[in-house]
């Protein structure tokens, strides 16, 4: 059963990271960032300059997740509070970078359907799909941050 953040002074360590409000959403931020990963990857858009930060920035954050997990998993946090308040700071930077890789995306889809024309080519829906996820896996990080922050505050 999943509960809430409300317990004082308290991070989850094995299994238990499945069953806790912020830490439920490792594994789809792992699932739809891998998502973006690939999609980009699979594309072929020019200027590759954003391309490489996208694909830059979809490799850290789902290396760094999966870690995080990891060190949660494992039990190496130890219940410390600084735990929590590096937990809040990780998927907030996160955020931000998903964030400005979304917009980014964004912007290169919309310029790639205007130069193109064609609206039916498998690389601009591939690249409509990527920012899609792209846009999901914000949303994702972005409510991790929020929960991790009010559990970070129960300390």
């Amino acid at each position: 059963m999943v509960s809430n953040t409300g317990q004082m002074g308290y991070l989850p360590s094995g299994g238990a990271i499945f069953c806790t409000i912020p830490d439920i959403l490792y594994l789809p931020e792992l699932v739809f960032g891998g998502l973006v990963w690939c999609l980009i990857a699979s594309t072929y858009i020019l200027p590759y300059n954003p391309q490489a930060y996208v694909i830059a920035v979809s490799i850290f954050c789902f290396v760094m997740t999966f870690l995080w997990m990891m060190i949660f998993a494992c039990g190496s946090h130890h219940n410390k509070s600084s735990w929590a308040g590096a937990d809040v700071a990780y998927h907030g930077f996160a955020a931000f970078l998903y964030l400005s890789v979304s917009v980014l995306l964004a912007l290169l889809t919309i310029g790639f359907g205007l130069i193109e024309g064609g609206k039916d080519t498998l690389i601009y829906k591939l690249d409509v799909a990527a920012v899609v996820f792209s846009f999901f896996t914000t949303l994702l990080y972005f409510i991790h941050t929020i929960f991790s922050a009010i559990r970070w505050k129960s300390f």
